[in-house]
Order: C-alpha cells, then sequence, then structure tokens
C-alpha cells in the first residue's frame, strides 16, 4: 500500500497547479461561432482614415467556412474603399445616413434600412453622400465554393467613378 507524507501531498498540488496554470495559459484552437449575442459597448470602435470601424464576429459557423460581421462609420463625403471585388458574397446593411453605391455596374442611391447584396466577383464601393457620419453593418461569408471561384478569376482594374 502507497502512504503519501505531507511532503508528497504538497509536491502533488503544487505540480498540478503549475500544470494547470500552463494549460490556462495555452489559447484554445479557434472554435465553432453558435448561438452568442454581441452588445455594442462591448465592441470596440478603431478609427481609421474616413470613420471607424468595430469588429462584430470572425470565424467559422457549423454551415460557413467564415462568417464575419463588422460595422463601420463612415464621415461625410469619405469612401470605404475604392472599387474592388472578392470570391466572398457580402451584405451591407445600411442603418444610418446615405450612401452611393457600386452595384452592377450602376452607381446607387440609398438611405436608411436599404440593403446592398455585394455578389460573388461583383464589382462594388461605397460611400457617405450625406452631410453627417453613415453607418452600416457588413456580413461577409466564406463556403467551400470561395476559393474555388477565387482561383478562377484573377485580379482586374477597377471600373471608374463617372
Amino acid at each position: 500500500m502507497l502512504k503519501l507524507t505531507k511532503r508528497d501531498l504538497a509536491v502533488a498540488l503544487t505540480a498540478a497547479a503549475i500544470t494547470g496554470g500552463v494549460f490556462a495559459r495555452t489559447p484554445a484552437a479557434p472554435g465553432i461561432i453558435g448561438a452568442s449575442t454581441y452588445a455594442w459597448d462591448a465592441m470596440q470602435p478603431h478609427k481609421t482614415s474616413v470613420g471607424e470601424t468595430r469588429q462584430v464576429l470572425k470565424g467559422p459557423t457549423a454551415t460557413l467556412e467564415e462568417l464575419e460581421v463588422h460595422i463601420t462609420t463612415l464621415n461625410a463625403g469619405q469612401s470605404s474603399h475604392p472599387p474592388h471585388h472578392h470570391p466572398n458574397e457580402e451584405l451591407v446593411l445600411i442603418d444610418k445616413g446615405n450612401v452611393e453605391t457600386l452595384s452592377n455596374g450602376n452607381w446607387v442611391r440609398l438611405g436608411p434600412g436599404s440593403v446592398i447584396l455585394n455578389g460573388s466577383e461583383s464589382w462594388h464601393s461605397l460611400r457617405n453622400v450625406g452631410d453627417g457620419p453613415t453607418q452600416y453593418f457588413v456580413v461577409n461569408w466564406r463556403t467551400p465554393a470561395t476559393d474555388a471561384i477565387a482561383a478562377k478569376n484573377p485580379p482586374e482594374t477597377a471600373p471608374a467613378h463617372p
């Protein structure tokens, strides 16, 4: 029969505490994003040269390779970026302000409550055409088809803004 002394017990508990501390500090592998909530006050704003952005979430879900959501506040007269395209599809939900967006080769003006779907490989851009800041939510997703589309479509030159 094994008999433990107080010293043996102290050494074992110390070793367990150190091991537990190492594992507690080891970052977990990225997990699947499931049912969750995101409070506005918990999302830290990051200033940009044209306004600010708040990252909501980014990672795999049960059905998507990646789901990414962010919120952009764009200053008056500013563009989020020059016209570009990418293989993933993207929803833009206009919350506040007035924008002009490149969609299907046309520049379209939209206001609060409007929704933009930027299709796979479609040229798009967005600029604030109002007097104050505009705010919009962006939802991007990636599936196995996204990488296949990317491999077939080399970069091109962006269309000019009229």
